[in-house]
This record gives structure tokens, sequence and C-alpha cells, in this order.
């Protein structure tokens, strides 16, 4: 799967239209997980590209869960990468960040998620 970096200055406004959530597997139920065994979390983000007029709507996925964001707040993405893909004849793209922050948070994203001490679905109660 080719990664394409997106250059996150020649956006406009970007803002949470829906709030963080687990990425779930659909078939198993289970919360996926990156190659480091940290949980994925997706955030619904408004784009608007500065020139135009029209927003669109694109899910991000994030290692760990971003913290403080909630519905309707503006939105900073750090490494943002695009990735095409095709599936059963279905093509799409999917977009990735490194961090997902309130806008005018820190400047530097936060350190990446480590991985949770316990697996989920292990049985345990």
């Amino acid at each position: 799967m080719q990664r394409i970096p997106v250059d996150v200055s020649r956006l406009g406004a970007l803002m949470c239209v829906v709030p963080p959530e687990p990425k779930v597997n659909l078939e198993t139920g289970q919360i996926r997980t990156d190659a480091d065994g940290v949980e994925a979390w997706v955030v619904g983000v408004s784009v608007r590209q500065l020139d135009r007029r029209r927003a669109d709507i694109i899910e991000v996925t994030v290692a760990g869960e971003p913290k403080g964001i909630t519905e309707g707040m503006r939105l900073t993405l750090h490494d943002l990468v695009a990735m095409s893909w095709e599936i059963d004849g279905r093509k799409g793209t999917s977009f990735r960040a490194g961090a997902v922050l309130p806008h005018g948070g820190s400047a530097t994203p936060p350190p990446p998620a480590t991985a949770p001490s316990k697996t989920r679905g292990s049985g345990e109660a």
C-alpha cells in the first residue's frame, strides 16, 4: 500500500464531526490494533480546502485514543498520510495521522501510544 504524505498546511479548516471511537473489526467485534499492538481509533474530520467552498468528510485513523477531542472542535493533524487501497474490486483511500490534537494545542504531538499491558478479549473478567 502506497503511503502519500498530505500537506495539511494547504488545507483550510479541520473540524471534528464524529468524536474519536475505537476502530472495530466488523467481523469479530474486536478493536483493531496497529503493528505495535496499540488500539486504533478513528475520528471523523471535516476538511475544507483554502480555495474551495465545499467541505469533505474523511475518517482519520490514529494509534491510541486522542484525548480532549469533541464534536465541533477545530483540529490539528500531525503526519497525515493518504493510502490508496483495493479489495475485492472495491477501491478507496484511507487516512492515518501520527496524532490528532485540538487546534491551538501543543505544537508538538504527544509521544507515540504504547501497547496495552493486557490483551483484550482474553476471556478474563
